[in-house]
């Protein structure tokens, strides 16, 4: 079954409620969300390039779903400029972790109609890890973090498989800093009507943390792997990563209890997060910023990570030589680690371990696996 959705033309600016978002990237997450607000009548432009942009310039933003398919007509451009950003639009960062530095300052700089420049304006960042939040502040003065667990996948450009409905997935949200406290509950407003359960969260660093946990499977389901080893495996390097945190007295969110049901896409193998999934495309991955992310708070604080260090070669290794999911056997530090039974010990450091700044030091996070099934960003 398939059904259009009447889309496509640019919505007028509507300054209460944060004129137009501006999506930049057209991944699973952003190509889905410009379709979704596209399709609520929220007003939206899908910043996208390459085979993506020919593809939802020509035929829009085909969503896979349950119950069938949609074709969403999207506003899509080629570039922030095509866009003609005004005040009062908001700027949603979609493109991978590893993609942020370059595409915020791209457009950082780039003029507003009417006066100022982008960076004026507010910037949602959407991504896994922990990184993108900074890099954002640097350029931009009012950041609001959103993580988003969510089972989408997305292989074909102009194409996403979104396997959950009528939920898609959650937000949780949170300003980076007070100059954006303002803007979280519309954020957050925004997000619920894209189809997400969305709520406004006190520590969004907090939450991140909790996600990076849940993304660490991300990571491991791309080595040739069982479903035992892959679990085990996940877990020991849980243990390390938690073992991190609390030794660095960085907080962490309490896992949450509720989840998303993924159901049944024909055609689609449902599982294969996003590490997969740019694996599978050929495209960059992101885990120098999950497991990488974990190596440079404990290189910073004079400790070691050694799983994460191993997984963060092996995968980095693979994806240089342009290798496939699923092929490559598990590192061989994790995979040791698994035989033991033991998770890796956080040694102590050589020099005092850094605290964040304002933050609570945190119990021991636990190490349960993600609450959303199939959580894909």
């Amino acid at each position: 079954m398939s059904r259009d959705a009447v889309g496509g033309a640019r919505a007028p600016e509507d300054a209460a409620s944060g004129g137009r978002r501006i999506v930049v990237g057209a991944g699973a997450l952003g190509a889905l969300l410009a379709a979704q607000w596209t399709a609520a009548a929220v007003p939206a432009v899908l910043v996208a390039r390459g085979a993506a942009l020919d593809a939802i310039g020509e035929r829009g933003v085909l969503v896979r779903r349950p119950h069938g398919d949609e074709r969403v007509a999207v506003d899509v451009v080629g570039s922030i400029d095509e866009a003609e950003p005004v005040p009062g639009d908001t700027v949603v960062l979609a493109v991978k972790s590893q993609d942020a530095e370059q595409a915020l300052a791209a457009i950082a700089w780039r003029p507003l109609v009417g006066g100022g420049v982008v960076a004026d304006l507010p910037v949602v960042t959407l991504q896994n890890g922990l990184a993108t939040e900074d890099v954002a502040l640097r350029r931009f003065a009012r950041v609001v973090g959103v993580s988003v667990a969510i089972a989408a996948s997305h292989l074909r450009p102009g194409e996403v498989v979104a396997p959950s409905w009528p939920t898609l997935g959650t937000a949780r949200v949170g300003a980076v800093t007070g100059r954006a406290a303002d803007l979280e509950q519309r954020v957050s407003d925004d997000l619920a009507r894209a189809g997400f359960a969305a709520s406004v969260v006190a520590g969004i660093a907090a939450t991140k943390r909790r996600k990076l946990l849940a993304n660490l499977r991300n990571v491991v389901e791309v080595f040739g792997v069982d479903d035992a080893g892959r679990d085990a495996a996940t877990a020991s390097l849980r243990d390390e990563a938690g073992a991190l945190f609390d030794r660095l007295g960085l907080a962490v969110a309490p896992a949450e209890a509720a989840f998303v049901p993924v159901e049944h896409v024909p055609g689609h193998i449902a599982g294969r997060l996003s590490t997969w999934q740019s694996l599978e495309r050929g495209a960059s991955v992101e885990s120098d910023f999950l497991v990488g992310e974990l190596v440079l708070l404990a290189r910073r604080a004079g400790l070691s990570a050694p799983l994460a260090e191993a997984v963060q070669r092996d995968l980095g290794v693979l994806a240089s030589r342009g290798g496939r999911p699923g092929v490559a056997p598990l590192p061989a530090a994790l995979a040791e680690a698994v035989r033991d039974g033991q998770p890796s010990a956080v040694p102590s450091p050589s020099a005092p371990a850094a605290v964040e700044p304002g933050g609570p030091a945190a119990p021991s996070p636990s190490t349960s696996a993600a609450t959303f099934v199939g959580a894909a960003t």
